[in-house]
């Protein structure tokens, strides 16, 4: 018989890490039915009977995020089976508290204590047998990250499947008191097993459990008066007197059930000393993220993508193809679309596959050893003197990936301003489809430099806190930053799994946008080029100044002549950058049927005498044409994703505007001060960057809006 398991716990808790080991390549991956939080679900690959639903990663069961709405829904909605509550061991106080949420929801709970072998490594004993007469719920005890116990615990979510149980904890008698009263008021409406769940929320005031209910004003009035005389008796706030009992209740249960070593600090507190430290928290972070893109970028992806460039695509693929298209007597048109457009256009951007998938696996490992939320936490503290959250970064972490899913995660932010100071902000950071551009400048124009790529990641970064300093002193985003509160999970050694399968779905994504959107675009340059007007009317060009995406890229060219990029050839790639960035190699691809040679490494310093891209360049203005390709309006599916985040077209297009008027500005100011300070000259176009300057000084030293109040103060959950 089907059995249906939902996975519920606290964020950082090693839920997707079982849930992956659990489901393996059975799961699937969507959206909650009208919201955009991530659903995940898939069968027990042991056991295809066994239906498991990840849910979204909570700290409790109260109304205040999406996520948590979503949680409780589907669990009062759909009641699973079996709820397996994973519980980080090693944080087990915290932990515990929405364990004695779910335990009274009506259904079979499974308590997996997660992560023991941290607990044991620290000198730490959890007495399960204990905490599950406490809790009275089974306990099972493993270690997800290295399949250890997770056998046993979908065995006794089986024999717990279906099963009845009620919890063991009690509140003060007069908050008692009234639960049986409000429970005695909709007992002919409620199914029994959910029944005190119902009457904690209504004692609680709870507005969406209240419009379940479509209570009559007598009825309200009559219900307002039960929770008042509780609250006039125990003399607080009803929410607050549920909150106390819950913590006084975990309190007794982990003094009875939990022995802590006497070691003190533990081995995460003691790395946290130093990387999480005031002052070596950001030069840590800064050398962290300049050695992840050196080694991805400069060193070992380099060799990788020479290799897939200039033998695999130039010496094997390309002349293979062909010579089999001429062999079988393909027209040359055909053959040059083939070979030339979809072979050259596509195989510039597969190229960087290898670097992407170098710096994809650098990220999962940071991400699955713990130290990527230290670093969400160490930026709140930036973040939050120029007006943004800490859970700003998060998107802009996952951003480093792609866009899209970055600009999604922002949805966790309560406050809607800075919820759209986040989305407007999120894609300045260089995603994978952005590094072929960077890597391909670096290579083809600075001759190979290491500190071109890492220098794009803090460019993004710059750019986000101006932005969020700009932003914040206009009244649409005027006001308190939210305040952010994290769990900092336990450092251990990343495992293989986690991080492969990690690095692969990111890189998949890339591979899927190059065969698809990059495929459609590759031929539609290589007709635009190929294609113009000959003496005798319409047809094939010899010669790429002729063509028809010559004439409209020399149109354009004259808006980005200010930023050093004058050229037809980078006007086009920089335009058809919006349909997806990885197209902004491929165009170069496509144009100089170079998809081989656009990283050979120069001889001279200034100018790529070697590469056909390199010569439309000098160092300066490349420079310029990666800070605009950076920081301007994302490609379309992000922008897609901003629409739906936004759910506002105004806002949307006040969204594209201000990153293309804002990446414009950047670029005209790096390119024309530079012309300056190189002693290149002094022309309007100097002058233009000068005003653009002042202008910022402007914005960034006005005074602002007077109705901004004291900003809150960050909270480290992993202190409370």
């Amino acid at each position: 018989m089907p059995i249906r398991l939902a996975l519920a716990g606290n964020p950082n808790c090693g839920k997707t890490t079982l849930f992956n080991d659990l489901t393996g390549s059975t799961q699937y991956v969507g959206n909650w039915p009208g919201v955009t939080v991530e659903k995940k679900e898939g069968r027990y690959r042991a056991d295809k009977d066994v239906y498991i639903m990840d849910l979204p990663g909570i700290y409790s069961l109260s109304p205040y995020t999406l996520e948590e709405v979503v949680t409780r829904d589907y669990i009062v909605g759909e009641k699973p089976d079996v709820i397996v509550n994973l519980v980080d061991a090693s944080n087990i106080e915290r932990n515990l508290y929405l364990t004695t949420q779910l335990v009274e929801m009506g259904i079979p709970v499974v308590v997996a204590l997660n992560m023991m072998d941290v607990v044991r490594k620290q000198g730490d004993r959890i007495d399960s047998t204990a905490l599950s007469k406490a809790l009275g719920v089974p306990v099972v005890e493993i270690a997800a990250i290295k399949g250890e116990g997770v056998q046993q615990l979908i065995e006794t979510a089986k024999k717990a499947a279906g099963g009845a149980q009620a919890p063991k904890h009690s509140f003060p008698a007069e908050a008692e008191k009234a639960l049986e009263q409000i429970g005695g008021m909709i007992s002919d409406v409620t199914d029994r097993s959910q029944l005190r769940w119902f009457s904690i929320k209504l004692f609680e005031r709870d507005e969406k459990v209240l419009g379940r209910f479509h209570f009559s004003e007598d009825t309200r009035r009559e219900l307002e008066e039960i929770v008042a005389e509780a609250e006039a008796a125990l003399d607080d706030d009803a929410e607050s007197l549920i909150t106390d009992a819950r913590y006084t209740y975990i309190g007794e249960v982990v003094k009875d059930c939990v022995r802590k070593s006497r070691s003190g600090m533990t081995t995460s507190d003691k790395i946290d000393r130093i990387v999480t430290n005031r002052i070596l928290a950001l030069p840590i972070f800064a050398i962290v993220m300049i050695a992840v893109y050196y080694i991805a970028v400069t060193t070992v992806g380099a060799i990788l993508t020479d290799f897939t460039n200039d033998t695999f695509v130039g010496e094997w693929i390309q002349p293979a193809v062909e010579g089999f298209l001429v062999n079988i007597g393909t027209a040359d048109w055909l053959t040059g679309l083939i070979v030339d457009g979809i072979v050259g256009g596509v195989g510039a951007v597969i190229g960087f596959v290898p670097q992407m998938l170098v710096l994809f696996l650098m990220l999962a490992v940071l991400e699955d050893c713990g130290y990527m939320a230290r670093v969400a936490f160490i930026m709140d503290r930036i973040f939050r003197r120029f007006g943004l959250s800490g859970k700003s970064f998060i998107p802009m972490l996952i951003g480093m990936g792609c866009g899209v899913p970055g600009v999604m995660a922002s949805r966790t932010i309560e406050q809607d301003r800075d919820r759209k100071m986040t989305i407007m902000t999120t894609t300045f950071i260089p995603c994978g489809a952005k590094m072929p551009i960077v890597a391909l400048l670096a290579g083809s124009v600075f001759g190979g430099a290491w500190w071109v790529a890492p220098s794009a990641f803090f460019v993004g970064i710059a750019a986000i806190i101006i932005s969020g300093i700009l932003l914040k002193k206009t009244k649409m985003f005027a006001g308190d930053p939210a305040p952010f509160v994290m769990e900092l999970p336990q450092y251990h050694v990343p495992t293989a799994g986690n991080v492969l399968r990690a690095t692969w779905e990111r890189g998949w994504s890339f591979i899927k946008k190059a065969g698809t959107v990059i495929t459609l675009a590759s031929i539609l340059v290589w007709f635009g080029s190929s294609f113009g007007m000959t003496p005798d009317g319409f047809g094939m060009v010899e010669d790429m100044d002729a063509s028809v995406i010559a004439a409209i890229g020399s149109a354009l060219a004259v808006l980005f002549r200010p930023l050093g990029f004058g050229t037809w050839q980078s006007s086009v790639a920089t335009v058809l950058g919006l349909v997806a960035k990885e197209e902004v190699v491929g165009v170069f691809g496509s144009l100089y049927g170079v998809a081989g040679d656009a990283l050979e490494l120069v001889e001279e310093a200034e100018f790529g005498a070697l590469s056909p891209i390199a010569a439309h360049f000098t160092m300066l203005s490349a420079y310029s044409f990666m800070v605009f390709n950076l920081l301007c309006a994302p490609c379309f599916a992000a922008i897609g994703a901003i629409k739906r985040e936004m759910n506002n077209a105004r806002w949307t297009w006040f969204a594209i505007g201000y990153q293309t008027v804002f990446a414009y500005s950047m670029s005209l100011m790096v390119y024309q001060f530079g012309l300056l300070f190189t002693g290149a000259g002094f022309g309007i176009g100097t002058v233009a960057a000068i005003l653009v300057l002042a202008v910022y000084i402007w914005l960034l030293f006005r005074k602002a809006p007077e109705h901004t109040t004291q900003s809150l103060r960050s909270v480290n959950a992993a202190t409370v």
